[in-house]
């Protein structure tokens, strides 16, 4: 029997504590540069491996293409012609590595920032969602409109054979689908328990054999607090924010259990894998001790096929310490979680400003065009006492945003603290940058910050938000790239998966393309070059994380990280760049076999409790442990844990 999450419902600081014992591993994560994985046991006293390529694209600006690359124990010793490789070797031990002469060689991909815990949950589901989902052992098409969506889950619920088995599916977006309740649901099987998920992962919508599977009824909704009644509809059977909180611990189970987590960990690894990504990160994510073994496990393993980085959830640690002095004593804690090869980011922090994109909770200047609020995911309030206390200790500040208020609020901190307690080479990072405007853009360059946008929100979003609550004018110039660069700050790309699929050639497509969903080019003004967008997912976004000097361009010293590609994204024409081939990638010299995973596809878009749990008000307006105060995500951080007098 495998082992479940939850059981008892452990919502204590238990959960959260940390431990200070000091271990081997934890020795490595004091600072990056002390971690030469490079010298591994497969790197040692192997002779200089030789790559030739049909063109190498360095990131160099010194040489930025080259013809041959020599490695020495996982690091790059020499650059340029093969003539000038063999003259330097002369006199060493030495072979010559032909496998990708007919290809182009990159540096290794960077994804800046995804979530593995989400993506597991997400993934490991039937998606019916507004963009393709090709995953390296099945794949799910887009469905764009109300109708696709019904043929699809409908096609899904006849293809279930066990009658009690729930349909549980993650992807509806409203905006896309229509209004999707508990009568349409019942329609489609009033017998069967159907969850849907909503895309931006902080909503359900069930219908009535769920709610009556798991006892979710008119008085267990009045037991709950007040504000989870409030963000509950039993009626239409959905539920959001605040009121998920009380039914996970009835649905969870069903969802989150070891198995399945391990199942997605796993397909993320693979997934990851064949789309070229050598490095990633996830700013924010679950504190969770129990979790981070279980991803340290399978994604932080010296033999996985990239190396993974944690940054703190700063949200946590200020509703639990901002007040009390021990906010950075805290956060330095985390620098225990880690492996030798995979670890939390040193001084560095996530912050949240303002709610998701996916939900319309952004906060605008000029509020919505069907007059729903914004909302903000940190207090301004404690937001400011965290972020002075995080900048005075230099940490690098990443910070969630996605309105143009939300990006106010950043600034007037940034320039509040830079005024009284001057910084350089602070890097703070404007994580995600939905909407902004040029003035806000300017500022951030006068104040040394560096912008991660996700060029995925154009192509998804734009279309739709301009006939729906944000309007053409300002959809038109959702994430301004093209104004970041022209400004000099540094730019960076990340998905946030589950937000956007984990395929750096797709997000490069997304920025130098603006193409929506439905064909409509969206702002062709903010479209950027080429080798730029190439740059966002190489050494700017190494810069991001501090770890320029170790990755992002192909220079002697640096690790041999190299995404290789069956074509050359700089000479096809820019529509084709999703289309390219991830061939192989290179792990600090070792060539990682990423076809012998299961499946070699690629992402792209287009054509028991009977009561249950009951919430304090204080835990309702908690989100520990989650990142983008994500509900499922919290769930799964503050109650995994291994129920071991309860195993079979």
């Amino acid at each position: 029997m495998y082992k479940k999450f939850i059981i008892p419902f452990i919502l204590s600081t238990h959960i959260l504590s940390f431990s200070s014992e000091k271990t081997l591993q934890s020795l490595a994560q004091d600072l990056t540069t002390k971690n030469e994985v490079s010298n591994s046991k497969e790197n040692v006293n192997k002779p200089t491996e030789v790559f030739v390529a049909k063109e190498i694209i360095t990131m160099d600006p010194n040489l930025p293409t080259a013809q041959a690359i020599a490695v020495k124990n996982g690091k790059i010793v020499k650059v340029g012609s093969l003539k000038e490789i063999e003259t330097y070797l002369k006199g060493e031990k030495y072979e010559i590595n032909k496998k990708f002469e007919k290809d182009i060689i990159f540096p290794g991909f960077i994804d800046q920032h995804l979530h593995p815990l989400l993506s597991s949950l997400a993934l490991t589901l039937d998606i019916i969602s507004i963009e393709d989902w090709k995953l390296p052992d099945k794949e799910f098409k887009a469905s764009l409109t109300p109708e696709y969506y019904l043929k699809n889950l409908k096609e899904l619920e006849n293809s279930m054979k066990d009658p009690n088995e729930i349909l549980f599916t993650w992807g509806y977006h409203q905006y896309f689908h229509g209004k999707i309740n508990r009568e349409e649901l019942d329609k489609i099987d009033k017998d069967r328990p159907i969850i849907i998920w909503h895309r931006s992962c902080h909503e359900f919508t069930m219908n009535s054999a769920a709610l009556k599977k798991f006892n979710i009824n008119e008085e267990f909704i009045a037991k709950q607090t007040k504000s989870a009644q409030e963000q509950s509809d039993l009626k239409n059977g959905h539920f959001w924010e605040q009121g998920i909180f009380p039914l996970l611990p009835l649905i969870g189970p069903s969802l989150a259990t070891e198995d399945r987590l391990r199942e997605g960990l796993n397909l993320t690894k693979n997934y990851l894998a064949k789309n070229g990504i050598t490095t990633s990160a996830e700013p924010g994510g679950v504190v969770s001790k129990q979790v981070q073994n279980l991803e340290n496990e399978i994604i932080g393993k010296k033999e996985a096929p990239f190396r993974f980085y944690y940054i703190p959830d700063g949200k946590t640690m200020i509703q639990l310490y901002v007040d009390n002095g021990q906010i950075i004593e805290k956060t330095e804690e985390f620098n225990n979680w880690g492996t030798e090869t995979s670890y939390f980011l040193p001084k560095q922090v996530k912050l949240f400003a303002d709610g998701a994109v996916f939900s319309q909770l952004m906060q605008m200047k000029d509020g919505y065009t069907d007059g729903h609020k914004g909302e903000w995911m940190i207090d301004p309030d404690a937001f400011s006492k965290g972020f002075k206390q995080y900048w005075d200790a230099g940490y690098q500040i990443h910070i969630h945003q996605n309105g143009d208020l939300g990006l106010q609020m950043i600034i007037d901190e940034l320039e509040k603290n830079m005024k009284a307690n001057p910084r350089y080479d602070h890097r703070t990072t404007i994580v995600h940058f939905a909407f902004s405007n040029p003035d806000q853009i300017k500022k951030l360059k006068e104040l040394g910050a560096i912008v991660s946008s996700n060029p995925y929100y154009t192509v998804a979003l734009g279309e739709k938000y301009s006939e729906i609550g944000v309007g053409k004018e300002r959809a038109q110039y959702i994430v301004r790239n093209k104004e970041v660069l022209d400004n000099g700050l540094k730019l960076s790309f990340h998905s946030d998966m589950p937000m956007a699929p984990s395929d750096p050639l797709f997000l490069v497509w997304c920025a130098v393309n603006r193409k929506g969903a439905y064909g409509e080019v969206v702002g062709p003004s903010e479209m950027i070059e080429v080798p730029d967008a190439f740059k966002a997912i190489t050494i700017d976004a190494a810069h991001s994380l501090r770890l320029e000097d170790k990755i992002g361009s192909l220079e002697v010293g640096k690790d041999a990280n190299f995404t290789i590609l069956n074509e050359n994204p700089y000479t096809v024409p820019k529509e084709h760049i999703k289309d390219i081939k991830v061939v192989e990638t290179v792990l600090e010299g070792n060539i990682n076999n990423i076809n012998n995973t299961v499946g070699n596809n690629k992402v792209s878009l287009y054509l028991n409790s009977e009561e249950g749990y009951h919430f304090t008000e204080e835990e309702i307006n908690s989100t520990y442990g989650c990142s983008h105060g994500n509900s499922l995500g919290n769930y799964v951080a503050r109650v995994w844990s291994f129920d071991n007098n309860n195993q079979n």
